[in-house]
């Protein structure tokens, strides 16, 4: 019984000190850049009321993250090793987690999101393509999300002059340091409490569609076109 309890203690001494140095190096590495905001100012009042759900894709969450550590967001994060990776750097952000995905808890942990953004002034987060993509494809459990609280989607996004494209199923990016990111805002999405199947699938596309809109954007302001 008290080897389990050392190997569990050691094992939570670990996450730790991940959770600790993630943030350190995220926080070293966008220290260095320059960073342009765009869109914010249309949807500043959303902001404001902390009552909204913000969508990124999975390869995007790096910089939204930084941008709003410390504002107690709720975010969903797969139960994978690389889920508890990021949750770990999340919650050092000052960002709350729910561990679940549409492989792996993930009724429950939706219905506790529900729970979180009905009674609280917390905003949640989605990476909507996440965990396993495919890339760049909006789930339709972004859309039941934001019929059942009411609130409005916001999209985000960002991308950087000189990035690392990684091999992951997502083509997750990083910028260089030393480089310019370009963060974005899109226009914001409601999806009626007493929508039917035709609407959510209307308002599901508008998601995606709006996403790609600004991230590809982003991307070719740079002059990137990432496969």
């Amino acid at each position: 019984m008290s080897k389990n309890k050392n190997h569990a203690t050691l094992s939570e001494f670990k996450w730790k000190i991940v959770g600790i140095f993630g943030k350190l190096i995220i926080d070293l590495l966008f220290f260095t850049t320059k960073i342009e905001v765009f869109g914010v100012k249309k949807v500043r009042s959303i902001i404001r009321s902390r009552k909204f759900i913000c969508v990124s894709w999975h390869s995007r969450l790096l910089l939204p993250s930084y941008l709003y550590q410390g504002q107690n967001g709720v975010l969903l994060v797969s139960q994978s090793k690389d889920g508890e990776i990021m949750a770990r750097i999340l919650q050092r952000q000052g960002h709350e987690t729910i561990r679940g995905s549409s492989t792996r808890g993930g009724l429950r942990a939706m219905s506790k999101l529900i729970r979180c953004l009905k009674t609280g002034q917390q905003p949640g987060v989605i990476t909507p393509d996440g965990p396993q993509g495919p890339r760049f494809k909006a789930r339709p459990g972004i859309v039941v999300l934001a019929k059942k609280t009411g609130l409005p989607i916001l999209p985000m996004a960002y991308s950087a002059r000189k990035i690392k494209v990684f091999s992951s199923w997502d083509r997750f990016i990083a910028p260089y340091p030393f480089t310019t990111c370009r963060f974005a805002m899109g226009n914001p999405i409601l999806v009626p409490p007493d929508a039917d199947k035709a609407e959510q699938a209307r308002c599901l596309n508008q998601v995606e569609q709006e996403l790609c809109r600004i991230t590809f954007d982003l991307d070719r302001s740079f002059g990137h076109c990432i496969d």
